[in-house]
């Protein structure tokens, strides 16, 4: 795994404290041994792994400066995004937040064994984490959700002149026009769509920034079941 995150690190131009690429590998290592106890990850070949979670991860660093900056990684599951980010930018602050606990205890106790710290992890829904609002400079998200859905999650989140970075598939013009509505009603406003290729993996994905450019209304989050039932839309 080192030598494959080494290696596409370079080929997307990152530029990767000493040790970065051995340090992601080691985690990668410790994801695939608790793998085998607990559903962390569907993705179980070392070679995938590097690609697929990691060199997916290290793409946020090209599309903002994260340094000093205060992080939220919502939906964060086994700690990706957030962790290859705090990996290559040690001198961000990085909050991990998912709903299901054996995930966070996961990132919890792998960040301590391998020495990452700066990383607060919370078990809970976004949407309930009110003491959160607006605190962050910039909310990650590559969960698999709705981009409606999840603007309602991470831009009450985000701190008025942040930026939500919604991690998607290549073909999310048409997701992110029928969000676009929701983003506009939760104080944003779509900055871009920018899409990367993973190095060897013949993969390519997209980005979406939203810059957040009003605070969120106080009515917004709603309940996570009002947002399934009845998402914002215009």
């Amino acid at each position: 795994m080192e030598k494959i995150i080494q290696e596409g690190l370079a080929a997307m131009g990152i530029d990767a404290p000493e040790g970065a690429a051995a340090l992601m590998a080691a985690y990668g290592q410790r994801l695939l041994a608790a793998n085998a106890v607990t559903n962390l990850t569907a993705i179980t070949d070392p070679a995938a792994v590097a690609r697929l979670h990691f060199l997916d991860s290290a793409a946020l660093v090209s599309m903002a400066d994260l340094s000093g900056k205060a992080v939220a990684d919502v939906g964060s599951g086994a700690g990706f995004p957030g962790v290859p980010l705090r990996i290559l930018r040690p001198d961000m602050a990085l909050t991990v937040m998912d709903s299901v606990g054996k995930k966070m205890d996961f990132v919890r106790e792998a960040c301590a064994a391998l020495g990452i710290g700066g990383v607060t992890c919370l078990w809970g829904r976004a949407e309930e984490m009110t003491e959160f609002r607006e605190r962050f400079d910039i909310v990650v998200s590559r969960a698999v959700a709705d981009l409606t859905l999840l603007a309602e999650l991470c831009l009450p989140l985000t701190k008025v002149g942040g930026l939500f970075l919604a991690m998607k598939g290549p073909d999310c013009g048409d997701e992110a026009a029928q969000a676009d509505f929701a983003v506009r009603a939760l104080g944003g406003r779509v900055r871009e769509i920018k899409r990367y290729d993973i190095p060897g993996a013949d993969v390519t994905h997209a980005v979406v920034a939203v810059e957040k450019v009003r605070p969120t209304p106080p009515q917004y989050p709603r309940r996570y079941a009002q947002m399934k039932k009845r998402p914002l839309r215009g």
